[in-house]
């Protein structure tokens, strides 16, 4: 290698080195001394994904339990009138979903969509969550099958399931041939008001086929307190009760991040 040679080869090493100490220099020291946080777009912490699971409020939903529609129906109230319903389960006891909208198809027994409705729910976590849509008219076409579908994507976040201070008892169901009545007793258990809870109400036939559902919904249920819920229907049931389910539905709560 020639003088020339040598001498470009020192320059152009030295430029290389230069801006690597004043340009790399600079972005290595933030790099590595900036704090790690749930927002930095790095898979870092004891993140399971950029930015979720771990300490951060986000989760990873390849982390966690899959939910399930458990089902989906719709049912007669009078005619051209349904209440549909769906069973949502989420297993995941830490996690739920704030706010995702969904999308209810019903359909005649040629397959013919007669009605639809669309809305926006939450999931509670490690709990049936029911998506309840009343009097959807369907023009006095009968209803043969329901489709149900979620329509926005799912952003779990770390939750506690606030619909847990609620207890229900003392359910009976009356009138079953005339005009049912279902009444029930609900308690507070906990040491803080509950603000506008909603509670639906599903009945079951003893092969453990849903066919009625209702809903009611409180101003509020202060703390270690007990009211009455009552739910009713205009016609006669179908057939015989088996079961009676009546979920609270409370939006649940996020739990803060230890890391920001």
């Amino acid at each position: 290698m020639s003088w020339a040679s040598r001498r470009r080869t020192v320059y152009v090493s030295g430029a290389i080195l230069f801006f690597l100490l004043v340009i790399g220099g600079p972005i290595a020291y933030e790099y590595f001394s900036t704090p790690a946080t749930c927002s930095d777009g790095i898979q870092n912490q004891n993140e399971t994904d950029i930015d979720k699971g771990g300490v951060c409020p986000l989760l990873d939903e390849g982390a966690l339990q899959p939910h399930a529609v458990l089902w989906a129906r719709s049912f007669h109230v009078r005619d051209g009138s349904y209440n549909a319903t769906a069973y949502i389960q989420n297993s995941n006891k830490e996690a739920g979903v704030r706010q995702i909208r969904y999308h209810f198809g019903l359909y005649d027994s040629s397959n013919i969509l007669v009605a639809e409705r669309e809305g926006i729910t939450f999931i509670m976590p490690g709990a049936i969550t029911p998506i309840f849509e009343p009097k959807i008219d369907t023009g006095n076409r009968i209803v043969s099958r329901t489709y149900f579908e979620f329509t926005s994507a799912f952003v779990w976040e770390r939750m506690t399931n606030t619909a847990l201070v609620f207890a229900v008892s003392n359910k009976d169901v009356s009138s079953t041939d005339t005009m049912p009545r279902l009444s029930a007793t609900v308690s507070n258990t906990s040491v803080k008001d509950v603000l506008n809870p909603s509670f639906v109400a599903v009945v079951f036939d003893p092969a453990g086929n849903a066919f009625a559902a209702s809903a009611t919904t409180m101003d509020r249920l202060n703390a270690d307190a007990s009211a009455s819920l009552v739910f009713s229907w205009p016609d006669p049931f179908p057939t015989q009760v088996g079961r009676v389910d009546i979920i609270p539905l409370v939006a649940p709560t996020v739990v803060q991040a230890s890391a920001q």
